[in-house]
Parts: structure tokens; sequence; C-alpha cells
């Protein structure tokens, strides 16, 4: 019942909604109570505190007509009334992500971040070459065509006959 809420919600804010104050809108996600009465739909809003403000009043504005849009989609007895709340969640994330690039900077002495997955240099022990062995570096034989690795077995004796 959530997702149906918040797949409509969205949809009715992205394509729907004329107002000009509700811009950057995200719907994130929908909580519904346990008698199916009341919704909250949280969305995220991009922008400064006053573009976040004046969205939500707009959002306040246009709850009624989300709600219509919900008893056209929904087939329950009641239709839930809608309040819009800011998910602080997503700032939260881009918060955090801040902190720890910030934070890996420092550490590193402002050199860049390595990449995922990959090895920091000058890592627990040193490398001592012992893990991989060195070939031996021979020049190959130029008078002999190299035709792979079949190529020498085809030129000795074979047990088939001709």
């Amino acid at each position: 019942m959530s997702e149906v809420i918040r797949e409509t919600a969205a949809n009715a804010i992205l394509f729907e909604l004329k107002d000009p104050r509700v811009k950057n809108v995200t719907v994130t996600r929908a909580e519904v109570s346990g008698d199916l009465q009341h919704a909250k739909v949280f969305v995220s809003v991009m922008g400064t505190v006053k573009e976040q403000q004046l969205t939500m009043h707009g959002l306040k504005s246009a709850a009624g007509f989300v709600q219509t849009k919900l008893a056209d989609r929904l087939t329950s007895r009641y239709v839930p009334h809608v309040t819009f709340v800011i998910d602080e969640g997503v700032k939260k994330s881009i918060e955090i992500a801040r902190l720890i690039r910030e934070e890996n900077d420092r550490l590193t002495g402002g050199a860049p971040a390595p990449e995922a997955g990959a090895e920091p240099d000058g890592a627990d022990e040193p490398d001592t070459g012992a893990d991989e062995p060195e070939a031996p570096s021979a020049a190959p034989n130029e008078s002999a065509p190299d035709h792979g690795p079949r190529a020498e077995a085809a030129e000795g004796p074979t047990d088939r006959p001709n």
C-alpha cells in the first residue's frame, strides 16, 4: 500500500501538479498507518532553506489534489489523509559523504583518495618478490616461426598412423 501511495504521489507531483512553488522534489518513501487512515509522504527538496519552506507550503496546499489522485488509484474503503514530511536522509547522507572525503584528504595529506578496491601504496609488508618468481628472459628463436603450443607437438613423432 505504501509503495502505491509513494508512486502515485510522485507521479502527481512530477507530472500533474502545476504549482510553481513545487520544484526540485523527490518522493523518497511513504508510510501508512495501520488503520490506513493516515499517510506520511517523505520528500527530499533540493535548494536553500527558503526554497524548501516554499516547496513544503506548496505541497501542503496540494495535499488534497494528491489525495484525489490516490482515491482514483486505490480500491480500499478509505483514502488516507496525506501529509508531506521533509526526508532528511538524503541531506544527511551527502553530509556524511563530504565528512568522509574530508577526513580521507586530511589523512592522505591532500592527495586524492585511492579508488575503491585498489590497494594503497606501501601495504603492511614490503614487497620482497617472493610471491611471484621472475620468469627467465629468453630471446625468441627468430629462425623458427612460432606456431603456438601445438606446433612443438606436431613436429615430433606421433603414434597415429598416416
